[in-house]
């Protein structure tokens, strides 16, 4: 009998430590991460497959500046981890929020090469390509945004100090996961292949 009530006290809801929790969250993150890069890998060869050596005709100035915009976002959303990690808390907020407008810039130059795009999505291959591929991508910026919009909130409420802040390793993953996607994305809509003919 004292064995049997034995179990029936480990009944209860499991309680995890600390450091516990914390892994889990990093598996279940990290298990996140590489379904996006099932879904992007599987828009790349989307891409290669329909349009082969071809590419839409876009504006290459543009192109450059928005990625720039976008690589230098990610120095600064690492300077704000990185800031954290030592309880720097002024370079912290001041990182995250260039970080966030450099994001909200990005996203307004993806909008306005949509409304400079010489073809419609439903005109061509390889403009259907460009709406897609950017507007997939588009969405996922929007999304690292508001990532780094709640950890920017939390961070004026003080929620995070040197020891705990896998808020902000999270949303700074998501959005270095995000700018290398873009990279690829670049390359296979700018650089490769001959403009394709208007149809």
């Amino acid at each position: 009998m004292a064995a049997i009530d034995h179990v029936h006290e480990h009944h209860g809801p499991l309680e995890f430590t600390p450091a516990q929790r914390l892994r889990m969250n990093r598996v279940g993150f990290w298990l996140f991460i590489v379904s996006e890069v099932f879904l992007f890998s599987g828009i790349l060869v989307a891409r290669i497959t329909l349009l082969g050596g071809t590419r839409p005709e876009l504006d290459q100035v543009l192109g450059l500046v928005i990625t720039a915009i976008l690589l230098v976002s990610s120095f600064f959303v690492n300077r704000a981890e990185v800031a954290i990690a030592y309880n720097d808390r002024r370079n912290f907020m001041i990182s995250l929020a260039i970080a966030i407008i450099m994001g909200i810039i990005f996203t307004g130059g993806v909008g306005y090469e949509w409304s400079i795009a010489h073809q419609g999505p439903d005109e061509s291959i390889a403009f259907g390509m460009f709406f897609f591929m950017t507007g997939m991508h588009a969405l996922h910026v929007i999304t690292g945004v508001l990532f780094l919009m709640i950890v920017f909130y939390n961070g004026m409420k003080g929620h995070y100090d040197a020891e705990k802040h896998f808020g902000v390793e999270a949303s700074a993953i998501y959005w270095h996961f995000v700018d290398v996607v873009w990279v690829f994305f670049y390359v296979s809509l700018y650089l490769v292949g001959t403009v394709a003919e208007a149809h």
